[in-house]
C-alpha cells in the first residue's frame, strides 16, 4: 500500500470514530478530533501519525463546563488542522450540506486492519470477564440505520466479522471466536495507552486442571467404538493447531481457512470421556487463543489430522 493510502486509511478510522471536519462560513474546512485528558498519549500518537499528510497543530488542552460530571468540568485535548486541499477533498466526500454522511465507496476502498484499529481505539469498547472477551462494541449510534447496515456488511465482506446491531444502533460482536480474531487483527496497531481495550496475555487461566471427565460432541458421521481412546488419540493434532496460532499472520490465515468449519457442527452425538493431561492443557490454550471449545477442536482434529 502506498503512503497516501496509509494516511487515508488512518483518516477513515478517525472519521468513523472521533474525527470530524469543521467549516466556518466563508472559510475552508479543517480536520479536528478531541480526546479526554486521560487519552493524551493516543491524541499525540494520532497527531504524529497524520501530521506529514495534513497540517495539524499539536494537542491543545481544553477545559469545558459539563454539568453531567461531578466536578462540573471536563478536561480534554483538541487537535485541529490548518486548511489544505486534502482536507477540502475529504470534506466533499464525508459531508453533505455540512452533515456527516458515510461515503460508502471511500470506506470500501480504505477500511483496512489499521483503519479498523483506529476506529476501535476511538469509539470501541471491550467487555471482558477474567480476561476473556464477552462483548466488543463499536459506538455507531450517531450513524443512520442504513449507514450501520453498510458498516455491518463491509465488516463481513472485508474481515469475516459478523457484527449485530443492538437497540441503541451500535455494532456489537458477541461470538467468542470472532472476538478473539478481531483483537488479533487490530493487535499491531493498538497503542499502550489503550490497554483497556486489549486482553492481558499473561493473565492466569481460570480453567480446571486436567485430566478431567467431560462431554465431547461430534457429528453423527464420526462413529466411535472407544470414545475416550479415539478422541484422545485424535487430539494429538492439537499441537498442529497451536503452531498455527502462534504468529499473527498464520493465526489470521487459520481463521479465514476454518471459519466455516464451526458452522458444520450439526446433528451432534455426545461422548462422555476422560481428557488426558496434555490434551487438556492444549484444549485450554486453544480456547484462550482463538475461542474454540473442546468439541470444535476435536472435530477439527478428526477432519484434518
Amino acid at each position: 500500500m502506498c503512503k497516501v493510502n496509509t494516511y487515508l486509511s488512518r483518516l477513515t478510522g478517525k472519521l468513523l470514530g472521533d474525527g470530524c471536519i469543521t467549516k466556518q462560513q466563508g472559510r475552508k474546512p479543517r480536520f479536528q478530533f478531541i480526546h479526554r485528558k486521560e487519552d493524551l498519549q493516543w491524541s499525540n500518537y494520532c497527531y504524529e501519525s497524520l501530521r506529514d499528510f495534513i497540517p495539524l497543530n499539536p494537542p491543545k488542552y481544553k477545559k469545558t463546563i459539563d454539568p453531567r460530571l461531578k466536578m462540573g468540568m471536563s478536561e480534554s485535548y483538541i487537535v485541529q488542522s490548518k486548511t489544505s486541499t486534502a482536507i477540502t477533498s475529504l470534506e466533499r466526500s464525508w459531508y453533505v450540506n455540512r452533515k456527516k454522511r458515510l461515503p460508502f465507496d471511500f470506506i470500501t476502498c480504505y477500511l483496512d486492519a489499521e483503519a479498523l484499529a483506529w476506529w476501535y481505539q476511538d469509539d470501541g469498547h471491550l467487555k471482558k470477564l477474567q480476561n476473556m472477551p464477552r462483548k466488543i462494541i463499536l459506538s455507531t449510534d450517531s450513524f443512520s440505520k442504513e449507514e450501520n447496515a453498510f458498516l455491518q456488511h463491509i465488516l463481513q465482506v472485508k474481515f469475516n466479522l459478523s457484527f449485530k446491531i443492538d437497540r441503541q444502533n451500535r455494532l456489537i460482536l458477541y461470538d467468542q471466536v470472532q472476538m478473539n480474531y478481531f483483537l488479533r487483527l487490530v493487535e499491531p496497531y493498538m497503542q499502550p495507552c489503550m490497554k483497556r481495550k486489549t486482553l492481558d496475555g499473561n493473565s492466569p487461566s481460570e480453567e480446571p486442571i486436567f485430566p478431567r471427565r467431560t462431554t465431547i460432541y461430534l457429528p453423527e458421521h464420526i462413529l466411535l467404538v472407544k470414545p475416550t481412546q479415539e478422541i484422545n488419540h485424535s487430539l494429538r493434532y492439537t499441537n498442529k493447531i497451536i503452531s498455527q496460532l502462534e504468529s499473527r499472520d498464520s493465526y489470521l490465515q487459520f481463521y479465514q481457512a476454518n471459519m466455516k468449519h464451526l458452522k458444520q457442527l450439526k446433528e451432534l452425538r455426545g461422548y462422555q470421556i476422560l481428557i488426558s493431561g496434555e490434551n487438556g492443557r492444549n484444549l485450554q490454550l486453544i480456547k484462550q487463543l482463538i475461542g474454540w471449545n473442546q468439541s470444535q477442536v476435536a472435530y477439527w482434529c478428526f477432519e484434518n489430522g
